[in-house]
């Protein structure tokens, strides 16, 4: 399916708190299907393929090294990576280029309770990173519903209400709101 359909959904439950060394957004989502379905979007290459900005060189579902491809549009790059924990299905931490995200999955009787940890260095981040995991566990959830769309990152989430969702969260966040960064902009170059 076609992603011209989507539109953001509603705010997800999301904050931040000081970390060694940065800052750590956590965002919370209420999925409607069980911790291993979730589980396996998480850590499949395949699944990630459909809706995360990376893929990943093996399954995600043990420890070790891992290469993560980004995707931008028609650009894809390499990152050198490492799953630090995996405990099916309730925890998954990795990196992510120089940030750590922690993937906390709970049942909740009608679903899973995921919450996302993603440490970031520049606290001025923290709404921006909210804003693209906002877009892509929206297109997750399709994913799960069995009603996939293309997937949508990088610079073509900008399309999709990624500065709307942005400046919400800088505001909730109570952190000015410094726009789309430049190597997202038209012309701008990858850091």
């Amino acid at each position: 399916m076609n992603s011209d359909t989507y539109h953001p959904g509603p705010l997800a439950q999301a904050g931040y708190e000081a970390a060694e060394g940065g800052w750590t957004l956590v965002f919370t989502r209420d999925l409607r299907h069980p911790p291993g379905k979730v589980w396996a979007a998480l850590t499949e290459p395949g699944q990630l393929a459909a809706w995360a900005p990376y893929t990943a060189d093996r399954d995600l579902a043990r420890p070790g090294a891992v290469t993560l491809r980004m995707f931008d549009g028609d650009r894809t790059e390499d990152m050198a990576s490492e799953v630090v924990r995996a405990e099916p299905p309730v925890l998954l931490e990795h990196t992510f280029g120089p940030d750590l995200l922690r993937w906390e999955l709970e049942g909740t009787g009608t679903g899973t309770r995921l919450t996302l940890r993603h440490r970031v260095e520049d606290r001025d981040w923290l709404p921006k990173v909210a804003a693209g995991w906002h877009i892509c566990l929206d297109v997750a959830e399709r994913l799960l519903d069995g009603n996939p769309i293309t997937p949508i990152r990088g610079a073509a989430a900008a399309d999709f209400g990624w500065s709307d969702l942005n400046a919400r969260y800088a505001q909730s966040f109570g952190i000015p709101d410094s726009g789309l960064p430049e190597h997202l902009k038209p012309g701008g170059e990858k850091p």
